[in-house]
């Protein structure tokens, strides 16, 4: 696995890897790999003939108040797990590779209207940051095919709607949310949680899952299936909600009936540990992911 450190070399490693046709696989991370990261680097192994991960702890995401500082970041860990996946390039920056100094940030990248949503809407600026430092991920490493995890659904539309909108020639893969056998969703925020707030944390796949059982039974109102979703959320009064919304997969505007499909997004703190986490229907109300 080649480490590299700059731009330009990321860009050259990238048009040598591609030439004759090989197809290049795309996998951006801000470190502290969990089970949830490799099933994208395997999926992208499986999709491509050369994979690039990327580590870079992104600042422009992070609020005032959040945890950018504490954030971990357990490189020489994160390098022998993608050493083992046989990974061929590691993109790893510094902040003022990405961002020059003086250079935070006089141009945003940001999807209107959809950034606002969600997640948007508890830590504004999280979406402009996160567009923006795709963007230039997306122009340093070059690659035919880049891959998210569904667990960060609002995160992966709002990429998805910008590839579109910008003309990128990289396509958007979103692979399937890694669980623990409780059904907590892998994060690298998990390792934040006492071993009580762990356990309080499943509350959230319960709620989910109470979610799902009622669509199979046949309910398709977005407001019942959120007043099941909350009940469960209270069997845990220690946790507290940020937003429990229903909303369409591609646009994130709420929707008032699932029979065609829908994003069941719900976030939460569990101590002081923000967690997020999703359920995606289809119409009919058949559980999936999105490809």
């Amino acid at each position: 696995m080649k480490l590299i450190r700059t731009i330009e070399q990321m860009r050259a490693a990238s048009r040598e890897a591609r030439r004759g046709g090989r197809r290049l696989g795309f996998v951006p991370t801000m470190g502290a790999l969990h089970a949830g990261h490799i099933a994208l680097v395997r999926a992208a192994r499986a999709q491509s003939d050369v994979v690039c991960v990327s580590i870079f702890v992104n600042p422009t995401q992070f609020g005032p108040q959040e945890d950018l500082a504490k954030y971990p970041r357990p490189f020489e860990r994160d390098r022998e797990l993608l050493e083992a996946e046989q990974v061929d390039f590691l993109f790893y920056p510094e902040v003022t590779e990405m961002y020059p100094p003086g250079a935070i940030s006089p141009t945003w990248v940001e999807v209107t209207g959809m950034s606002e949503r969600l997640d948007g809407k508890s830590r504004p600026g999280h979406f402009r940051g996160v567009t923006t430092i795709v963007s230039k991920l997306f122009h340093a490493v070059e690659a035919d095919v880049a891959f998210f995890g569904q667990k960060d659904a609002a995160q992966a539309a709002i990429i998805r709607r910008m590839a579109r909108d910008l003309d990128f020639e990289t396509r958007i893969v979103v692979c399937p949310t890694v669980r623990e056998p409780d059904g907590l969703a892998m994060s690298s925020r998990n390792v934040y949680l006492s071993p009580l707030e762990r356990k309080s944390a499943t509350v959230l796949y319960r709620a989910l899952t109470r979610i799902q059982f009622a669509v199979d039974k046949g309910e398709r109102g977005a407001a019942a299936l959120l007043r099941i979703g909350k009940e469960v959320l209270a069997e845990e009064p220690e946790v507290k909600l940020d937003y429990f919304e229903i909303v369409n997969n591609d646009t994130l505007e709420p929707v008032a009936d699932v029979s065609a499909g829908a994003l069941v997004a719900v976030a939460a703190f569990v101590g002081k540990t923000r967690l997020i986490d999703n359920l995606l229907l289809f119409g009919g109300g058949k559980q999936g992911s999105d490809k």
